[in-house]
């Protein structure tokens, strides 16, 4: 079948800006539709969406994030299964007879549901590729990180399918009605043997896809395919006027342990540019600025202005787009070891490793890499990698679609 030729549904459960797997199911349907492909999209119903179906047909809106013991006990079922979402997206595949339904981040708001609704749908005789791409270990890790945020540990306990340390250490939300919530889900669609329905499984890093292997259902679904990255233009060489951070303010993400480091650094000026629920702990260290969130070009001059950058991650990343548009920027990274970091960064030709969490480790290395010219020759070699673009992502993508 010709790429021009192919219809695609692409699912994911927020058809609206909400974080990278939104922005990778919009590229990636822009993409599509650039080649001639017909593109339309299932999610949940909402307001501010900017995409979505002819035919009006929606997931039913849950909000799992919404706090008060009340929400924890309000149609809890709806978030393990969902007949709404079943139902709908079974009615619009008949509707629209794609070819491929590429799944994205469905969990606790369409639930998989919507991979049984495929699956009758093929039952009715009805050809269905479906394609999930892996934004993070959902699928064996209730939680999404492999991290206990209660600890702020890394934690592999529940690979295997045992959910029970979800439970115990409340890793969803720090709620025990919600991690209950989330071992249930787990345990469900796991004995269901649901996921066995998915015709492959992108994985962006070796790290996720050794993960998922852990599942026998899985492992032989599985393809790595690191993310594309929006190509940059203009001067790549770096002013070094400051160190940055670019990424969410959270625990996980190594923050706590950065401005550690940042305060007992004071001469090193630090420029944080992102959001996050730990924003007010940025003003309590004065070498510390908050750019905010920066659009595309600014983000870019924000970078190119840097000495390198820092991935103090502490939860196991998936593949960064902080580290990579870095580097495409020619601005070397300071990443930790943690997840799929370390697939991104060649130390000593586009940056530098340090231990995640230690602290000392990576102040220390702060210091000597800022009073050093590394910054400078590293730039360079930044110039030497490549990273997809959507146009070269996309060509791969289309093949395993066709099942190549």
């Amino acid at each position: 079948m010709g790429v021009e030729k192919l219809k695609v549904l692409m699912v994911n459960k927020f058809l609206h800006p909400a974080g990278g797997a939104e922005t990778y199911t919009f590229k990636v349907g822009r993409y599509l539709e650039s080649q001639g492909c017909r593109v339309e999209y299932f999610g949940m119903a909402h307001k501010e969406n900017i995409v979505g179906n002819q035919w009006g047909l929606y997931g039913d809106p849950v909000d799992f994030h919404k706090k008060g013991i009340s929400a924890d006990l309000v149609n809890p079922l709806k978030i393990v299964f969902s007949p709404d979402a079943r139902k709908k997206v079974k009615r619009i595949l008949e509707e629209f007879q794609p070819d491929i339904m590429h799944v994205n981040n469905f969990n606790y708001q369409l639930t998989p549901s919507i991979l049984e609704g495929a699956e009758a749908y093929r039952r009715d005789g009805k050809k269905l590729r479906i394609v999930y791409t892996a934004h993070d270990p959902q699928l064996v890790c209730p939680n999404h990180y492999l991290y206990q945020p209660g600890t702020g540990q890394v934690c592999e306990k529940c690979l295997g399918g045992n959910y029970i340390p979800c439970i115990l250490s409340r890793c969803i939300h720090g709620s025990f009605p919600r991690s209950c919530l989330g071992a249930l889900e787990a345990w469900y669609w796991k004995r269901r043997k649901i996921y066995g329905s998915l015709d492959v499984i992108v994985c962006p890093s070796e790290f996720i896809k050794s993960r998922l292997d852990t599942d026998p259902l899985l492992a032989p679904k599985t393809r790595v395919l690191p993310n594309f990255v929006r190509p940059v233009a203009g001067e790549k060489k770096t002013k070094g006027s400051y160190i940055l951070y670019l990424g969410r303010y959270s625990r996980e993400k190594g923050i706590l342990t950065l401005l550690e480091a940042c305060r007992e650094l004071p001469d090193i000026p630090f420029v944080f540019a992102g959001g996050g629920p730990l924003e007010d702990r940025l003003r309590e260290t004065e070498n510390v600025k908050n750019a905010g969130f920066l659009k595309e070009q600014e983000l870019d001059q924000m970078i190119r202005g840097a000495r390198f950058t820092v991935c103090p991650s502490e939860c196991n990343e998936n593949c960064p787009f902080s580290v990579m548009e870095s580097i495409m920027n020619g601005t070397p990274v300071l990443g930790a070891i943690r997840g799929g970091v370390p697939e991104l960064i060649r130390p000593g030709k586009t940056g530098w490793l340090f231990p995640s969490g230690d602290k000392e480790t990576l102040k220390n290395m702060i210091r000597k890499i800022w009073d050093s010219s590394e910054p400078e020759s590293l730039s360079r070699s930044c110039g030497d990698v490549h990273f997809d673009t959507i146009e070269e992502y996309g060509k791969k993508l289309i093949e395993l679609y066709k099942g190549h």
